[in-house]
């Protein structure tokens, strides 16, 4: 396993860039949260996991240079290598999750496979799992997934948003429209399958379904198929690494146009397009957070990390892409799940149970958002016992060529209909079939 240490410490001042080895490990720090990162830097999705990786690092290091760590309470950062592969997820669960004076706060598999794997054990263990915008949907219900978080929307609620748009740009009716859903062969691109086909009997569209076998570099045939002989009205992608720049290269060469092809938020980013070339242009996709490249966050990243040389990117001119946004917002809920924790237990290291506590009781308010850095980038939310995800919105962003571009206003997922009682059915199967008893949340 390569297992990455990079305890950036107020007090350890000597350790920069992404490579640094710390004078101690963290396990070995009695003053510090430890905060450890699952990264997949190495294999077949690298190009997307280490922007991501970058983000949510650099945030953690800023908090550290700028303000001494949460509340005056230093950072203890350490990495380890997935490769995106479930084996070593669980692998890198097990050696981290004890480190630092009081273990791991939390723990952002980035994999839904990864996620399925550590429910159970990180449910025992009683530290949180943090898994934003992936993962299993119904883990928003709280009452059931105690330990488990999906702020600030799930892929059942990305579908639905997707459908949303999709309707209102076919004048409200989708009667007899024909959508196509291309997907990776694997639990994370099987997650929307069951809200997709639910809201087709809804709306009255005609769902075709396409897997694509890992890693998603033989697509010809289902182009094809679908340019072809299906030719549907719209395509949507739930795609991942290189499947979304190939599923691009190959639409385009079946001429399916780009305007009616919308990848989720895992198929929306620049490594995704930019491999196209011209392409790609035209190209939408979800988000659940804002584009931007010249918030204050991002100024601030630049003059306290790379001013400094201690960023994580190669170049400042990453800083602000859209998986770069991602590790970021990744990083400020976490850590801000934490400093509530602190605000009630005490400044000092939080368990993983408090930290759980903190996830329960976060209210990141516009006014909280704008103190950090973060207005345009992310949207208020407020997590409680029973509800996980915490409200958060989607929009369509559309690729130019340079850079994405809003393409809808922000769309909110019908929750207050058909996907909370989703959410609640599935959790409460899943509750049946492992003894459980669902909390009393009121």
């Amino acid at each position: 396993m390569s297992f990455r240490k990079t305890l950036t410490m107020a007090a350890l001042a000597g350790v920069v860039g992404a490579g640094a080895l710390a004078p101690a490990p963290a396990q070995a720090q009695e003053n510090g949260q430890y905060m450890p990162q699952m990264v997949y830097r190495t294999g077949p999705y690298a190009p997307n996991g280490i922007p991501l990786a970058n983000g949510e690092g650099d945030y953690l290091r800023l908090l550290n240079e700028r303000d001494g760590g949460i509340n005056g309470v230093p950072i203890l950062i350490e990495e380890c290598e997935t490769a995106y592969n479930t084996d070593r997820g669980v692998e890198c669960y097990e050696k981290m999750k004890n480190g630092g004076p009081t273990g791991a706060a939390q723990f952002s598999p980035y994999s839904t496979g990864i996620t399925y794997a550590l429910i159970e054990r990180a449910t025992a263990d009683q530290i949180p799992i943090f898994s934003m915008g992936y993962g299993r949907a119904d883990a928003s219900y709280g009452k059931v997934f105690e330990y488990v978080f999906t702020a600030p929307a799930t892929y059942w609620a990305g579908a639905d948003a997707a459908i949303q748009y999709i309707k209102a740009e076919e004048g409200g009716d989708l009667s007899g429209k024909k959508i196509a859903l291309v997907y990776h062969d694997s639990a994370y691109g099987k997650e929307p399958i069951a809200t997709l086909e639910h809201l087709a009997g809804q709306e009255g569209y005609n769902l075709s379904l396409f897997p694509v076998p890992h890693p998603g570099l033989e697509q010809k045939s289902t182009w094809l198929k679908i340019g072809r002989q299906v030719r549907p009205d719209w395509v949507i992608m739930w795609g991942w690494g290189v499947m979304n720049q190939t599923a691009i290269k190959e639409a385009a060469a079946v001429g399916f146009p780009m305007e009616r092809f919308i990848g989720n938020w895992w198929a929306g980013a620049e490594p995704d397009v930019r491999p196209a070339g011209e392409s790609a242009i035209g190209y939408k996709a979800l988000q659940f957070h804002g584009v931007a490249h010249d918030l204050k966050v991002h100024q601030d990243m630049k003059t306290h990390l790379y001013a400094n040389g201690k960023g994580l990117a190669d170049d400042e001119s990453q800083v602000g892409e859209v998986l770069y946004n991602r590790g970021i917002v990744n990083a400020v809920i976490s850590t801000e799940a934490v400093r509530t924790a602190m605000d009630h237990f005490g400044n000092k290291p939080m368990t993983g149970e408090q930290v759980q506590w903190g996830f329960e009781n976060l209210n990141l308010t516009a006014e909280r958002l704008e103190a950090l850095g973060l207005t345009g980038l992310m949207s208020p939310l407020s997590l409680s016992c029973a509800d996980h995800e915490g409200g958060g919105q989607a929009r369509i962003v559309q690729w130019d060529g340079e850079d994405w571009r809003p393409a809808s206003d922000w769309i909110v997922p019908n929750r207050a209909g058909f996907l909370s009682e989703a959410y609640e059915a599935s959790a409460m199967q899943y509750a049946n079939e492992k003894g459980l008893t669902p909390r009393d949340c009121n």
